[in-house]
């Protein structure tokens, strides 16, 4: 095993991240591009923290996600830098969202827990769609009649909305006083504006990435 440089290690970390079409580990790091090299994780570490430190900044930003690093644009940008793109991002339906947020927010949870809350039939469309997108994945069987198939959020699902774990979805006591004013079949609405917001954000930042592949 060879031992590289700091200076070249830190072009080496930075250049993979940015060459690499979806967020790259530390182990990842080491098992590819490092391969070859004596590098401690504690000083690969260390690198991937100076270069974060570098990018804050700039308009591109070094950021960690479920599945690794990443480098994205900033969301103030994002006004100007959509521009770039004559398609719109794509939009998801009110049904879906909720969908969504339900399982982030409640998870392991059946279709039929899903239904019972929001008051009507999920398609199956929009459990199609949310496993096609692997946001969502069948984790089990409640064991009641029937079996019902359980559902949580993939690693997938929080690097899509940049998010690094399920700990930094908006905690639901934030809209506790919202809640108190409205009617109670109503809360859930107020709930899934902070999954739209970050849906929004996160597709910006998936388009600049997609960009700067190309």
């Amino acid at each position: 095993m060879k031992k590289i440089k700091t200076a070249q290690l830190k072009q080496l970390v930075e250049a993979a991240i940015f060459v690499a079409d979806a967020p790259v580990s530390i182990q990842r790091l080491r098992d590819t591009v490092l391969s070859d090299f004596t590098v401690a994780e504690r000083t690969l570490k260390t690198v991937i923290n100076e270069l974060t430190l570098d990018y804050q900044p700039r308009g591109i930003q070094l950021v960690k996600v479920a599945s690794g690093y990443r480098f994205q644009s900033v969301d103030a940008l994002s006004p100007w830098l959509s521009k770039l793109w004559q398609e719109t991002a794509p939009k998801y339906s009110r049904a879906m969202m909720e969908t969504l947020a339900l399982i982030a927010y409640r998870q392991p949870i059946t279709r039929g827990e899903i239904e019972q809350v929001r008051g009507v039939a999920v398609s199956s469309s929009i459990m199609k769609t949310l496993t096609e997108r692997e946001w969502v994945k069948v984790v089990g069987h409640k064991e009641v009649p029937g079996r019902p198939a359980l559902y949580a959020t993939t690693s997938t699902f929080l690097d899509y909305f940049s998010l690094s774990s399920l700990s930094e979805l908006p905690n639901s006591d934030a809209f506790d006083e919202m809640a108190k004013s409205i009617d109670s079949t109503s809360s859930l609405k107020v709930l899934n504006e902070a999954p739209s917001e970050v849906t929004d954000r996160a597709t910006e930042n998936k388009q600049i990435k997609s960009d700067t592949n190309d």
